[in-house]
């Protein structure tokens, strides 16, 4: 997916996300909210920084869904405040409106733990593989994602549609 058309809408909104971190001044997100409400010409300009901790809530809130290792190395690669123009760059890099994956690329992963070529897998399995491998998901995550999902009598979650769930498709 390419990243969205730059326009007014889009400008006021990334501003008003990398302001809403920005630890300039007290450093508290209410001072930059605050800023935000009674300061226009701060939001015109965005002069401050953020720091590298809140790189991927902002990357997030506008969109983006990079993983914690390509935060990682985004934040590493920007320093310890990252500047407006900086994050610019960062937001707009090549790839960076791009999905995690596909339900298919999902679903094959899923796929390694189906023994019987069931298109099921067990609650247990699910829930280790969330919390172990990959992108580790915290317990109250995968708790979260699997709230509304079917569980049949057996303890097993029909895979494909806990995908298509999960990417609201």
């Amino acid at each position: 997916m390419a990243p969205p058309p730059l326009n007014q809408s889009t400008d006021a909104e990334t501003k008003e996300a990398f302001a809403l971190f920005d630890k300039r001044g007290a450093g508290t997100s209410s001072l930059s909210h605050t800023l935000l409400l009674r300061a226009p010409t701060y939001i015109q300009y965005c002069t401050g920084t953020i720091p590298q901790s809140s790189l991927g809530d902002v990357l997030r809130a506008l969109g983006q869904n990079p993983t914690q290792a390509e935060v990682g190395e985004l934040a590493h690669r920007a320093g310890n405040d990252i500047d407006y123009n900086t994050f610019l760059d960062i937001l707009h890099r090549p790839g960076g409106f791009e999905p995690a994956g596909t339900a298919d690329d999902f679903i094959r992963g899923f796929q390694v733990f189906d023994k019987n070529n069931s298109g099921m897998i067990g609650q247990g399995e699910l829930k280790y593989v969330l919390t172990s491998l990959g992108e580790k998901l915290s317990d109250e995550e995968v708790d979260e994602l699997l709230k509304g999902v079917k569980v049949e009598a057996d303890g097993n979650i029909n895979y494909v549609a806990f995908v298509k769930q999960i990417l609201g498709q």
